[in-house]
């Protein structure tokens, strides 16, 4: 059984580092213009959507009206936080103001996703290892771009490379954390996924609606903004698809 569970959180240990790769291709980016900075939220807003088009897909296998219900209790969880940090002037790092809530908001959206993706390995686990390799391998090669989007918001607001990268692995350390007890109580586990991945597609639609589309729009032409979304949303679907 020890062995078993070890074997569980290195699966989940290994998709969660796996986000850190998505903060590699900001290693190029020099300068970071207004411009480049619309692009990066036009980018990660895409990657954002794609992604909850996919987690509504997924949560809908185990329940609709929970994965539904999970949505709006994530719309109302960046209402709240909205309210909570406007009110407060947050700081993250050198970043103040609307700058930091919008990195805090990512940061506490992705890290609150990890868990329903850590439950969904351990539930992989409970169906088979040849079920959880895969599962694995899947959630690993999705959260590159889920780095990706929270590096497109860091690094143009001046964050090193390497924090880009640790705060994005750190968003996903809930996924080798959730993986055992998931594994250890599968059936209790299962019931509640779909709300998990409902209230992470919730709280990331409005959060691209809300905190990345505005100042995207801002910096570029509309024109522009919705190509760069529209293409990152339709090769993050067609990534999930084919996967």
């Amino acid at each position: 059984m020890w062995l078993a569970v070890g074997q569980v959180f290195l699966f989940g240990l290994v998709t969660a580092l796996a986000t850190g790769l998505g903060a590699l291709p900001f290693a190029f980016m020099r300068e970071v213009s207004k411009r480049t900075l619309a692009l990066a939220h036009a980018v990660a807003s895409g990657l954002m959507l794609g992604a909850s088009f996919g987690l509504i897909v997924e949560g809908s296998h185990y329940g609709t009206v929970q994965t539904l219900t999970g949505g709006m209790i994530g719309v109302v969880f960046i209402l709240l936080g909205q309210q909570l940090l406007a009110g407060k002037g947050p700081a993250f790092g050198e970043l103040r103001g609307a700058g930091a809530r919008k990195v805090i908001l990512i940061l506490a959206v992705m890290t609150l996703h990890s868990f329903a993706e850590g439950v969904a390995v351990g539930v992989a686990f409970g169906g088979g290892e040849h079920l959880a390799v895969l599962i694995t391998f899947a959630i690993a090669v999705h959260n590159v771009p889920e780095g990706l989007a929270i590096s497109a918001v860091m690094r143009p607001k001046g964050a090193s490379l390497a924090a880009c990268a640790g705060w994005s692995i750190f968003s996903s350390l809930p996924q080798p954390l959730m993986a055992v007890p998931a594994f250890l109580f599968v059936d209790s586990f299962r019931a509640l996924l779909p709300y998990g991945l409902g209230f992470a597609a919730g709280a990331m639609v409005l959060m691209v609606f809300l905190e990345l589309l505005p100042e995207a729009y801002d910096g570029a032409s509309r024109s522009t903004i919705g190509l760069w979304v529209s293409l990152t949303l339709g090769a993050m679907i067609l990534f999930q698809r084919y996967l």
